[in-house]
């Protein structure tokens, strides 16, 4: 008798757990669809610290660039920077035009 008291007590016990654990999950997905958002905010810091970086970066490499042309030819004007990540084909209407690597050769 008193085996079966434990068992039925144990298997009470899951069924009230079992039965809570879904109750607390049926209210909160009926509540989700009126919740406010998630926001952005993190998602938009990351990409504006990105897009910065970027920014001071192009500076830093075309100001080295400028520098190491003056060393090398002083008291000259400086010309376009070659793009470093772009490989395609590119023109420049106001400026000097640099001849791509594939036209200077023929």
């Amino acid at each position: 008798m008193q085996s079966e008291g434990i068992w039925s007590t144990l298997w009470r016990k899951y069924a009230d757990y079992k039965y809570n654990k879904f109750e607390r999950f049926a209210v909160w997905e009926m509540i989700e669809p009126y919740r406010r958002p998630k926001t952005f905010t993190a998602l938009i810091t990351i990409y504006v610290a990105a897009f910065y970086t970027g920014v001071i970066g192009a500076a830093v490499t075309e100001q080295l660039y400028k520098e190491k042309f003056w060393e090398e030819h002083p008291g000259k004007t400086v010309p376009l920077m070659k793009p470093l990540f772009y490989r395609g084909p590119w023109r420049v209407y106001r400026g000097e035009a640099i001849a791509s690597d594939a036209s200077s050769s023929q």
